[in-house]
């Protein structure tokens, strides 16, 4: 699958992943901050902003679409991060294919089995009429009986878009409400990446547990830890200056 992506910067290749509901634009602000240092490439993963659309939904393919975006955007071997399913996808694209990986950080994710926890989001996001939605206001509105949190709707209304007809959903929404199972999935591989790695967390956040750094170890044994202070799970929206300085720090 040919992904949409967004190139800016100069130096060695960085490309980044967003997380579930996302796009490459929730990395704009970051990547300005860093274009003087890396070539940055922000992709749209499937059935996520402008990429394409598909039926078939899952971390190898994922996997697979990142390895071909590496042949078209000719670039050998990368620093690659990502954040949330960006850093499974990550994940899962480094132990597959070490050789292509110089260093890996991942943002707010463990390699562990998450269960589903996104119920009440794609409760909301489905309630929506777009054919009768009038005006973002409107959208925001509805989805506040579903989502109470301004900032947690802001961030899934930036993935409404519009054509000629009127308001449409950039991400696959049907799609990734059938196979919302897909996101939470854990690790299955024999292999190991023993590049340096990065794994970045939200202090106020549970994603990485202690008790996650034993399996965390199984798959990266040259990996560090770093918790990011006052953050949560959007570490790099909640304390950017911070995740800058981590991402500098290493792979500088």
């Amino acid at each position: 699958m040919k992904l949409n992506y967004k190139k800016t910067g100069s130096g060695p290749p960085l490309v980044i992943l967003h997380g579930l509901f996302g796009s490459a634009d929730n990395w704009f602000s970051i990547a300005r901050e860093l274009q003087e240092d890396f070539t940055l490439y922000l992709v749209d993963q499937r059935n996520h902003g402008d990429s394409p659309k598909s039926d078939e939904w899952n971390y190898q393919v994922m996997v697979e679409d990142l390895y071909e975006l590496l042949g078209e955007i000719d670039e050998d071997k990368i620093f690659l991060m990502g954040h949330s399913m960006g850093g499974k996808t990550a994940m899962n694209f480094a132990l597959t294919h070490p050789e292509r990986v110089e260093k890996l950080i991942v943002a707010d994710i463990a390699p562990r089995y998450y269960p589903v926890h996104h119920e009440q989001i794609l409760q909301g996001l489905n309630s929506l009429n777009l054919a009768e939605i009038q005006s973002r206001k409107e959208a925001d509105e509805k989805l506040a009986e579903f989502i109470p949190v301004a900032g947690i709707r802001q961030f899934l209304l930036k993935s409404l878009g519009r054509d000629s007809d009127g308001f449409i959903w950039k991400i696959n929404l049907p799609v990734i409400t059938e196979n919302i199972e897909e996101v939470g999935q854990k690790l299955e591989s024999d292999e190991q990446f023993f590049g340096e790695t990065l794994f970045l967390a939200g202090a106020n956040s549970d994603y990485i547990k202690d008790s996650d750094c034993e399996d965390i170890y199984s798959f990266f044994p040259n990996y560090q830890l770093i918790k990011v202070a006052n953050a949560g799970h959007w570490l790099h929206a909640e304390q950017p200056k911070a995740v800058i300085e981590e991402i500098r720090k290493f792979l500088l």
